[in-house]
């Protein structure tokens, strides 16, 4: 294995074509595949496979290209300590549920440390998504709570997938709800005044289990169900619609604006945020950066 091999794979994952990868490194197409077939053989692998419709990442390749990238990002930087040379972009992605404490603290991170040339992906998705990111290095850090009803399922599949949980603050339940509900002018709210409007929910895909709700309570009953897939739909449903959501509590007036307000829910529960990492890799400097803006914001 060399780094080339491994930069000549990564390449080919992103473009999804052989050829297209091949005129981008600046190398024959023949020379690549070889690459590529060499890199397969000494680790018994197969990265990609292909067809008529083209090159697809296998699920052994899927794990591996993880690996990769992070051996690249580490190569770059000592390359940039000893040499003085730039690494090109900088990198750096976290995948979460949907908090906006989050996004706050990876847009300070991103001015206070994003140079020149940087490629930042900030991934609000679904549960699972989330493990999986993380698991296979697309991300560097998860973002997603525990409570009693969920911690046995989320830590298995944590250490079923070589994860680790480090909690950041407890919270108590809140209701996420718009400036003008009827539900506003209550300092506290309980789950039956919450009955006669619609509850919002964030869509878990194919593991839409209540062990991987985002919300807190969803086995509880209720007549008007709406399912989204993104932080701007759902408020502006809990705004139209007097919907609500049932959350952490912590939002960001500069990010969201004013029209979103939270108020404590009367319930016996609570919601323990915190963050995964890989057990086995030392996170980067720049994790570590990260994880400190956040514990600094909330």
């Amino acid at each position: 294995m060399t780094l080339k091999q491994l930069q000549y794979a990564v390449t080919v994952a992103e473009t999804g074509n052989i050829t297209e990868a091949a005129g981008k490194l600046f190398i024959a197409q023949p020379s690549l595949t070889s690459a590529i077939h060499e890199l397969e053989k000494e680790y018994d692998i197969t990265l990609f496979s292909r067809s008529n419709k083209g090159i697809e990442i296998t699920p052994d390749g899927d794990e591996f290209l993880g690996y990769a990238r992070q051996v690249l990002e580490q190569a770059a930087l000592i390359n940039e300590r000893y040499t003085g040379k730039e690494i090109g972009k900088q990198r750096f992605s976290v995948s979460s549920q949907h908090y906006s404490f989050v996004v706050e603290a990876f847009v300070k991170l991103l001015k206070e440390y994003g140079k020149d040339k940087y490629e930042f992906h900030m991934r609000e998705t679904q549960t699972f998504d989330i493990i999986d990111d993380v698991a296979h290095l697309r991300s560097e850090i998860g973002i997603l709570y525990l409570n009693n009803f969920n911690e046995t399922v989320i830590k298995k599949t944590l250490r079923d997938n070589g994860l680790t949980f480090e909690p950041l603050f407890t919270a108590k339940p809140h209701v996420f709800i718009g400036k003008n509900s009827p539900l506003a002018k209550k300092k506290s709210l309980t789950p039956d005044d919450l009955k006669p409007y619609p509850r919002l929910s964030y869509e878990q895909g194919s593991h839409n289990s209540f062990y991987f709700s985002e919300e807190i309570l969803s086995t509880l009953d209720s007549d008007k169900e709406l399912i989204v897939c993104d932080r701007a739909t759902l408020f502006n449903m809990l705004i139209g619609l007097n919907g609500y959501t049932i959350c952490s509590g912590v939002i960001s007036e500069e990010l969201n604006g004013p029209n979103i307000i939270a108020k404590p829910l009367d319930v016996d529960d609570y919601m323990e945020i915190g963050y995964i990492l890989p057990t086995a890799i030392r996170p980067s400097q720049l994790t570590l950066h990260y994880i400190e803006m956040i514990k600094t914001l909330v």
